[in-house]
């Protein structure tokens, strides 16, 4: 049986295609967005300080006075275009194959090799915040399915396509490879035998945690099919023992004190403000007593100096990221402590980025020896708490 990434057949033109707009995402997110600063620095922020006898004081005030820049629009004009590009320049290979991918997953998914579980529900109701848009500018966002048993989305969004990751940090299994050495060093006589990750898509970043945590039982959830039998496929022909369900992350079906690790990578900005307050709720709710809730996200506001922030919130804007600012105008901590938490038993932290550094390297950023650099420039934030 062929393996369901196989089956993703670029023309010559179409892989081609496909580098050339990763590499000019990749030149707009690493590198024009923070030759920005020079725009700002040099015309921006002096024409602000002469009308306002003062600095801009947030990301939003800087957003306002920078918007037509000429430097600026350039750059947005790049990345949105790049951004919209990206699902199009694969979509044609998609939909060629489509069906053989279906039969691919529906086969693999009878056979069951490794043992995984998928289970999709077709009347779920899909969330306002989530079918509002297409988020991030692809057409069908993550959730819409086109057909029966479909999985186009799943493979259009997943990291098993022809083309390079966009920003090889943001391969979401590197998160978990990032997050585990972290959460042994600190605590060190953590050891879960089961995790939830929340909004997981495909699975990707449950199986570095299975890497990093031998034995560990997986299970996902995402409010996505497409996305969950794409995963469920590459898993069984992995051999990875992966357990996949379709549910909203707001109510959760599995019993109180189900987890000793609940994870979440670049999903909570992804939903409603007070949907954020209920997920997390949720997640303290099917913890154990010692067990372990950590989010990457995006850095809050108020952790930010005012440029960075305005950087971060460029998605808000212009990438279909509705919730996006409002997200990281909240208090983590907060978040936590009005779920559950308790005060002394949360966190918030920059760790570093394992694909970014070398063993040696990530050891002495863990040790404090060396600061960690800034979230998307060889660190992440992450957020969270232990269940007192």
């Amino acid at each position: 049986m062929k393996k369901i990434d196989s089956l993703f057949e670029q023309t010559q033109d179409e892989y081609l295609r496909t580098r050339y707009v990763a590499n000019l995402q990749n030149h707009a997110m690493m590198n024009l967005r923070f030759d920005v600063r020079n725009a700002y620095e040099k015309s921006v922020r002096p024409e602000f300080e002469r009308e306002n006898g003062r600095s801009p004081e947030t990301g939003h005030e800087i957003y306002k006075a920078i918007g037509n820049n000429l430097f600026f629009r350039s750059y947005s004009s790049i990345r949105y275009n790049a951004q919209e590009m990206m699902p199009r320049s694969k979509q044609a290979a998609v939909e060629r194959n489509l069906q053989q991918m279906i039969d691919a997953a529906r086969d693999i998914a009878i056979e069951n090799p490794a043992g995984g579980t998928l289970k999709t529900d077709s009347d779920l109701e899909m969330p306002s915040y989530i079918t509002a848009v297409d988020v991030h500018l692809t057409p069908g966002g993550y959730h819409t399915e086109f057909t029966k048993d479909d999985v186009a989305q799943g493979i259009l969004l997943g990291s098993g396509h022809a083309g390079p990751p966009i920003n090889p940090g943001r391969v979401f299994g590197s998160v978990g490879h990032s997050i585990s050495p972290w959460l042994k060093h600190t605590f060190p006589d953590f050891s879960p035998s089961n995790i939830l990750d929340l909004g997981t898509q495909g699975g990707s970043n449950l199986i570095a945690y299975g890497k990093e945590f031998p034995g560990l039982e997986l299970h996902g959830i995402d409010i996505a099919a497409p996305s969950l039998r794409y995963g469920h496929a590459k898993a069984e022909q992995a051999g990875v023992k992966m357990h996949l369900s379709q549910q909203n992350a707001e109510k959760l079906d599995y019993p109180d004190s189900s987890f000793d690790l609940v994870v979440s990578s670049f999903f909570l900005h992804e939903v409603a403000v007070p949907a954020t307050r209920r997920i997390i709720a949720e997640a303290f709710r099917v913890l154990r007593p010692n067990g372990i809730m950590i989010n990457l996200e995006l850095p809050p506001h108020k952790s930010c100096e005012p440029f960075i922030d305005f950087l971060f919130d460029w998605d808000c804007n212009h990438n279909n990221e509705p919730n996006f600012r409002n997200f990281r105008s909240q208090d983590p901590t907060k978040l936590l402590i009005e779920s559950g938490f308790s005060d002394d038993s949360t966190f918030e932290k920059t760790i570093p980025d394992v694909a970014t550094f070398s063993k040696e390297q990530y050891a002495d950023l863990l040790s404090g020896n060396t600061e960690t650099p800034l979230h998307g420039r060889g660190g992440w934030f992450v957020f969270g708490g232990k269940k007192n």
